[in-house]
């Protein structure tokens, strides 16, 4: 098996012979499976799962000139994995978010929360690798840009939510939609996502920094 590439590197393993993406495809694949057979509402399941179908057009499209590396992957999956389990119950009756619930004595089922919040803490490194290893920007842009991108995407995915829910697919929307009567849920997915994003490259600049890592 290949080294767990964990650094950003240009001269890469074909990808017919990347073992650890290999073993991400196929995880991924047999949990987004599962959840398509387990699910008990399919229209929701493939209105939760539209962008993820885009995010993979990306990520299929980019992969023959532009590879991420392995560290990368791994979060990318992880936050796919996330998702797509989150969408075979919906985000507000998803089984994980409720054994939290019960653990934690928190008040309501907090799965979408987490999900938001990975999507800002998981994706910007991949976002910032892009930025550095695909288009050359400098670091500092590297450093803001996921973060603003994660605030932007945020705020963007909530409107859609707002359409799909009102207007195009009303009988699904509340399903889709998760707030659990908070009146306030579409802020604080924002600012948890841009939360995550901001600790993520906090984290990453603070490692190359001591570490005196390019």
């Amino acid at each position: 098996m290949r080294t767990f590439t964990l650094a950003i590197d240009h001269h890469r393993t074909p990808l017919k012979k990347n073992v650890w993406l290999i073993s991400f495809i196929l995880l991924f694949t047999a949990l987004w499976a599962y959840t398509l057979i387990g699910t008990p509402d399919y229209s929701n399941w493939f209105l939760e799962n539209a962008l993820v179908f885009l995010f993979i057009g990306f990520l299929l499209y980019t992969c023959r000139k532009h590879q991420f590396s392995d560290l990368s992957y791994l979060l990318i999956c992880v936050y796919l994995c996330l998702h797509i389990y989150g969408s075979m119950y919906t985000y507000a009756e998803n089984p994980l978010g409720y054994w939290l619930k019960d653990a934690f004595g928190w008040e309501r089922n907090h799965y979408d929360r987490i999900v938001h919040f990975s999507f800002g803490f998981l994706l910007a490194y991949p976002m910032r690798e892009m930025f550095l290893s695909w288009l050359k920007f400098p670091v500092w842009v590297a450093w803001l840009l996921p973060i603003e991108i994660t605030l932007s995407v945020s705020g963007f995915y909530e409107l859609i939510e707002w359409g799909v829910a009102d207007v195009f697919f009303p009988a699904q929307g509340a399903a889709y939609l998760g707030t659990q009567g908070d009146i306030w849920d579409a802020q604080k997915d924002i600012f948890l996502a841009t939360t995550g994003a901001v600790l993520a490259t906090t984290i990453v600049s603070t490692i190359k920094s001591t570490f005196n890592i390019k």
